[in-house]
């Protein structure tokens, strides 16, 4: 990326495209800081165990109740009351740069922003993808019938988020890039800052 080349760079996309492995990869290539809005405040988060964590019942029976657009309507709110801290955490990154990720990131409202030197970005993927994805993250095979219940939810409502967030392209900016096409994070991440340094040359800014 140029010196005028764009000072905050944002990566949307629903989860388990791979968006926090590509922003830590912009952030160290850049030499910006690392962000994500996961971090902000949080929504009932993943209902399948990692190491050192088991699901909350609270988590669960949010998954387990909800319908797939009520839990839509669910994060939709969440993520629009962490925007005013996004926009904050935007206009604090332009200095020394930021790379900042996230579901929570939605195309109109990005595309509303005024600053001159903010680079949106957006990551998809087909749901087979997806669903390889989740299901090797809760060790889908082993786990209990309730348990891929809830990953099968989780994944619901991840395509359907993303069929929502990819369907206004006006307010894209450019096309989604495809996060399960068999490109290396390399090549995405390449793909990021030429888009970058293209939009920095197109608009004049710097």
């Amino acid at each position: 990326m140029t010196d005028d080349g764009a000072r905050v760079v944002l990566i949307g996309g629903t989860s388990n495209t791979g968006k926090s492995t590509l922003g830590r990869l912009l952030a160290d290539r850049l030499g910006f800081e690392y962000r994500t809005t996961d971090t902000l405040a949080r929504h009932p988060g993943r209902p399948w165990p990692v190491p050192g964590w088991e699901v909350p019942p609270h988590v669960a029976e949010h998954y387990r109740i909800l319908a797939v657009e009520e839990l839509i309507a669910s994060v939709r709110e969440h993520y629009a009351r962490l925007w005013p801290r996004i926009e904050q955490l935007i206009a604090e990154g332009a200095g020394a740069g930021l790379v900042l990720e996230g579901s929570a990131l939605w195309p109109p409202e990005v595309a509303r922003l005024t600053g001159s030197r903010v680079s949106a970005h957006w990551l998809r993927a087909d749901e087979a993808i997806l669903r390889a994805r989740i299901r090797t993250a809760g060790h889908y095979p082993e786990a209990s019938p309730d348990s891929r219940y809830l990953m099968d939810k989780f994944l619901a409502r991840s395509v359907r988020y993303q069929e929502l967030l990819l369907a206004e392209p006006a307010a894209l900016g450019s096309e989604p890039l495809d996060a399960g096409d068999g490109r290396s994070v390399e090549e995405l991440a390449d793909a990021v800052l030429a888009a970058a340094d293209g939009r920095a040359a197109v608009t004049g800014e710097g």
